[in-house]
């Protein structure tokens, strides 16, 4: 089971994440998500948990917890929706020259 973990402190690490989730079970990954450009941690990241009676658990017990001051929001992922790439048009050009 993939689960959502947001609230999370800047300087927690997967490897504190896994450690926080080991508690309740076997934690296959632990990811913090971070800013492409600047490496810097996002706040969120995910848990994955091959039995999902132990993940359910997890989320129970952690969700509206503390930890490392700050209050977790932990929950079921939702399933990854595909965003458009590219850059599209965003408008913004010089359109005088397309009146006559």
């Amino acid at each position: 089971m993939n689960i959502f973990v947001a609230g999370l402190s800047y300087q927690i690490n997967d490897a504190d994440l896994k450690e926080l989730f080991d508690e309740y079970g076997t934690v296959s990954s632990a990811k913090i998500i971070t800013d492409r450009d600047s490496g810097r941690s996002k706040g969120f990241g995910f848990v994955e948990m091959d039995d999902e009676a132990e993940a359910q658990r997890a989320i129970e017990e952690l969700n509206d917890a503390e930890y490392d001051g700050r209050t977790l929001a932990v929950s079921v992922a939702r399933p990854r929706t595909e965003r458009p790439q590219g850059g599209g048009n965003r408008g913004g050009g010089n359109r005088s020259r397309d009146r006559y």
